[in-house]
């Protein structure tokens, strides 16, 4: 009897891990789902600026640029996923599988900094948001703006509820934002190839000209295509859906993303470039305006001065949904380590309540303040975003038993190096 159970308890077994075997190698439509999210999270306020940036140096870096971003995307990406989903436990955050691996004392810092690198990129999404539309009903509408503090909650709450709603209504409205941003994108690129010039392929610079161009542009592709505060969660949620074939599926759908990303943003980056010359784009980063605002002044075209903000509303609101998990689980993690140390054990509950007032109202106050400085912010948080995205897993792999599979793959040394040349740009920059 008891070997008959056993043989029925096996063949179970057995059949339930073909059948997430089949669903891990069976695309679906959650995946596709999944790869609108992340792609929503990459493309946040940063695309607006990515043509002005990455543009200024002229078309051949600019070439080379496309050609590394994409492997940079989708290797840094799976790296941190991979890194996820080795903790032993199954429904261990990025936070928990830093400490298990790294001890206490790195998941406390690990944790504190990966929440300082994300939380200033939601408060930045609340101060867009409310100057997007501000904007839109003063200049579009031709309305009078309600009071910024009553428009700004109204929107912050609207963002809110959407995050509390849970995970299926989340993916939901980015799936119905998403889309038409990337139609939008693609729109616009088809719709500059009649003012493309030659300008941008006159200039050629120098090697040395040539090399630092490049140099100082990497941080800008890396964050512009940044998905890696919604990698834990996307993780936790392949694990919860295909168990050990996990990483499997979570490397597909990665790859398609790296794939959609790379494709309509360069695309869209290089029409810019093409139909501006190098010293208009220096003029529209001198005036510190997104690249669809300088091309509406440009061509006084009203389909650009109409979908300019309407590309800039979407972008931050997707990416923001991305962002908000990440800053999410740093915070929630620093007050579980916190309590244990103290030898309360935290209540879920409380916790969460706690979490969702904190971030009300800090993203409502300097949405109210509307600050200058938050740019600034950002670029301070860029060395701690690409040391986690880029470094932590490659170190993972060579120190943690868990991770040892993953070994002597070329690719974890261009991980690696990119994420070097990334955070001594980014230093660079703000030492300069």
């Amino acid at each position: 009897m008891s070997n008959t159970v056993n043989g029925t308890q096996e063949v179970a077994s057995s059949t339930e891990q073909g059948t997430r075997s089949t669903q891990a190698t069976r695309w679906e439509k959650r995946d596709s789902t999944w790869v609108i999210s992340l792609f929503g999270t990459a493309v946040g306020a940063g695309i607006l600026f990515l043509p002005i940036n990455a543009g200024m140096g002229g078309f051949w870096p600019l070439v080379v640029m496309a050609l590394l971003v994409g492997p940079m995307t989708y290797l840094a990406h799976r790296g941190l996923a991979r890194f996820v989903l080795s903790s032993k436990k199954p429904n261990a955050d990025i936070t928990e599988v830093v400490e298990e691996h790294f001890g206490v004392g790195a998941g406390k810092l690990i944790t504190l900094l990966y929440f300082f690198a994300i939380y200033p990129i939601v408060l930045i999404y609340g101060v867009g948001i409310t100057n997007t539309v501000e904007s839109f009903m003063v200049n579009q509408l031709q309305m009078v703006a309600p009071p910024r503090w009553l428009l700004s909650i109204v929107l912050i709450m609207g963002m809110m509820s959407v995050m509390l709603a849970g995970e299926k209504l989340m993916l939901k409205v980015t799936e119905v934002l998403v889309y038409p941003l990337i139609v939008i994108l693609a729109g616009i690129s088809l719709y500059l190839i009649p003012d493309w010039t030659g300008a941008a392929l006159e200039q050629v610079p120098s090697a040395k000209d040539f090399a630092t161009t490049l140099w100082l542009t990497i941080p800008v592709l890396v964050f512009s295509f940044n998905h890696s505060p919604a990698i834990s969660s996307f993780s936790l949620a392949q694990r919860r859906d295909h168990g050990d074939q996990a990483v499997e599926k979570a490397d597909a759908i990665l790859k398609r993303t790296s794939m959609v990303l790379l494709g309509f943003v360069m695309f869209f980056v290089f029409s810019c470039v093409m139909s501006l010359t190098p010293a208009q784009l220096a003029e529209a980063k001198a005036q510190n305006i997104a690249v669809l605002s300088y091309l509406a002044n440009q061509h006084a075209s009203p389909l650009i001065s109409y979908f300019g903000p309407l590309v800039a509303f979407v972008a931050i609101v997707s990416s923001f949904f991305g962002h908000y998990l990440g800053a999410r689980e740093g915070l929630k993690g620093m007050i579980v380590q916190n309590m244990r140390k103290s030898g309360k054990e935290p209540n879920a509950k409380k916790v969460e309540m706690f979490i969702i007032a904190f971030f009300i109202l800090t993203l409502w106050g300097t949405a109210v303040a509307n600050p200058s400085i938050l740019g600034m912010i950002e670029s301070l948080g860029g060395p701690i975003i690409a040391t986690i995205l880029f470094i932590m897993p490659m170190y993972a792999i060579k120190r943690v038993p868990a991770m040892a599979k993953y070994q002597g793959h070329i690719s974890n040394a261009f991980v690696a190096l990119m994420g070097t040349i990334a955070i001594s740009a980014i230093l660079y920059q703000l030492v300069g």
